[in-house]
């Protein structure tokens, strides 16, 4: 069952508020919800079939996945303009990501081989995409900083531009670092497959 996992970005809009005085301050607000899709099956391969059929889509793309995050990056930022100079003032980042994982609704009856498999590899699904989450959340961090970290202007215009490129040049950085993600898990996948099936099955043996 190759594990070929997508995300989706929506791009971060800036709502913008001028103010004369303002204390400076900075927030990133991270949410995180989870959905399910439901996959049966009594042998692999029909549970390789179901998740091709079943799994989510990626944005732009109509094949199947076993996992997705989708992940929504917004933000607001006001600008304080004081003797002919304007900087920002308060920064706040938000970024939702939503997990959509499989769920295994016919698991009843099936072999113990069976479910030892299934439960390293949605193990290793879920691991996997709740690390694209940390990412998006780690990037909505390194953003705050960087907004709020901006140089004056002479108007709160220039200023302004100079959020959204700073804006948007992190969400490049952010699908730059979610892709080489999925590289390195891809090359990885099967040895990380073994491993956790090793480990279970040791973990079994030392039951007995």
């Amino acid at each position: 069952m190759p594990l070929a996992v997508r995300y989706m970005v929506l791009p971060i809009a800036f709502s913008i508020a001028l103010c004369l005085c303002s204390p400076v301050a900075a927030e990133v607000i991270a949410s995180k919800s989870y959905s399910y899709f439901d996959i049966r099956g009594k042998t692999a391969d029909e549970l390789d079939r179901e998740l091709s059929r079943r799994g989510p889509t990626a944005s732009g793309s109509s094949a199947r996945h076993p996992g997705a995050t989708k992940i929504r990056f917004g933000g607001e930022a006001t600008y304080i303009q004081d003797n002919g100079r304007c900087r920002v003032g308060n920064v706040k980042v938000t970024v939702h990501t939503q997990i959509i994982l499989p769920r295994w609704s016919s698991r009843k009856g099936a072999s113990k081989e069976l479910s030892m498999i299934w439960d390293a590899l949605s193990s290793d699904i879920k691991r996997h995409e709740e690390r694209h989450a940390e990412i998006a959340r780690d990037q909505a961090r390194a953003m705050e900083r960087a907004i709020r970290a901006l140089r004056q202007q002479r108007s709160c215009e220039a200023m302004q531009e100079l959020v959204s490129d700073e804006s948007a040049r992190g969400i490049e950085e952010h699908d730059r670092q979610q892709a080489r993600f999925d590289r390195v898990e891809a090359v990885n996948f099967q040895k990380r497959m073994l491993r956790l099936l090793n480990n279970r099955i040791n973990g079994r043996a030392g039951e007995k």
